[in-house]
Order: structure tokens, then sequence, then C-alpha cells
């Protein structure tokens, strides 16, 4: 079993769901007693939020890196970046290592093609659906990524960093993440991808008209098949 390496931390509540599901998930394929070899570096997520606000990513990028580094100093040898948005850095992080990192977005790609869809709506902050870096990496599996109107992305922007990202969860904010869902499914969605770590500690797949793609889910399942072979 592949040690894998966890920058995480960007919040720790994601990073939690990471750590449960790679060893569920371990055990699920081993049984057992078996769970997940792996090495977290958590960051102070505050730091990095000022930096994302401040638009200054390759500080930020820096910061990742170095956790990068550190991680594989202490044995990891395949990387996650356990959130979406700061995938903006992901070669960054890439070029300050050794071991290979797999990228969020090309597993939640592969999983979309997977279910034979290649329209999908997109829900994350408002850095990844209004930037290029997570969109154009989807675009280029050959998806059409649908994005929410301007009101409705600083709805789910808000509700992930001022509630999501403290472990808070409301019922009111989840009907709003239903009714914005709604409306992506109205202009052509055929799926929906949780492009927020966060998220899923909110919507259900019953929240959902069309199919959803927790990227988290999706991410630890990838990495557990690489890490086990």
């Amino acid at each position: 079993m592949k040690t894998i390496g966890l920058i995480g931390g960007m919040s720790w509540e994601s990073s939690a769901e990471y750590y449960r599901l790679l060893n569920e998930l371990v055990r699920e394929r081993l049984g057992g007693l078996h769970s997940a070899r792996c090495v977290l570096y958590s960051v102070d997520f505050a730091e990095i939020e000022r930096l994302q606000v401040a638009g200054e990513w390759e500080k930020a990028g820096d910061v990742l890196a170095t956790a990068a580094q550190g991680l594989e100093a202490a044995g990891a040898e395949l990387l996650l970046i356990c959130t979406n948005t700061m995938h903006k850095v992901a070669d960054q992080v890439e070029r300050a290592v050794e071991v290979p990192l797999l990228h969020l977005g090309d597993a939640t790609a592969r999983a979309v093609r997977a279910q034979g869809l290649t329209t999908v709506g997109l829900l994350g902050t408002a850095f990844t659906m209004e930037q290029d870096f997570y969109r154009d990496r989807l675009a280029s599996h050959g998806l059409t990524v649908l994005v929410p109107g301007a009101d409705d992305r600083a709805a789910v922007h808000r509700i992930i960093y001022e509630e999501l990202c403290l472990g808070v969860v409301r019922e009111e904010s989840r009907a709003t993440y239903r009714q914005v869902i709604d409306r992506l499914v109205a202009a052509g969605a055929r799926g929906v991808i949780l492009g927020c770590t966060e998220i899923e500690l909110l919507v259900r797949p019953q929240d959902s008209p069309v199919v959803i793609f927790p990227t988290t889910r999706i991410h630890a399942e990838a990495a557990i098949v690489d890490a086990l072979g």
C-alpha cells in the first residue's frame, strides 16, 4: 500500500472527511483492521483565505508547496490537495516535489464521463466557479461546464466560508443550494459537481434531481485505487 500525503486544513472539516473516507475505503477493499497509510500536513486556513482574497496565489502556492515537500520527506508516495479551490496552484505544488499529485479535477472528470455525461453544473467557491483553472481542467476531458448566475454564485460562496468551513450546517442553506441546483438543471445540466469539499456536508443525493458528483469521495476513491494498485 502506498503512503498517501494529504495537504489539508482548507478547511479542517473537509480534511476530516478525507481521512474518514480513505480509511473506510481501505477497510472495504481489504477488510479486517486495515486502514490507510497516510500523512497529513494541515495548514492554517486563515492564512490561505487571506491570500486568496488578496489574489496572492503564488504566495499561497508557496505554502502548499512547502507542505508537499514536508509530506514527501515524511514518506508520502502520492499527494492529494484536499480542496478544489487550491488546485489553482496545483502546477506549483507539482513542481516542488518528485512524487505524483493526483489532480482532483481529473478524477472528477473521469467520474462524470463514466456516467455517460458531458454537460454538468459546477458548485464551489467563487474562485472555482468564476476562474478558469478548474473549469478548463474539466473541459479538457470533453465536459461542458455550467455555473450559476451571479447572485447564486455569491450565495453559494457565502455559505461555504461563513457556515460550512466553520462546521455549521443549516436547513435554510440546504434549501438555497437546492434552488441553485434546480436552476442549473433548467439551464441544461445533467449532473452537478460539488466542487468544494465542504459542500458535501450540506448537499445530499436527494437534494438534487440529477446525479451529483461529490468530489471528496471521488478523490479519495481514486487515491485508494492508486495506492492499492
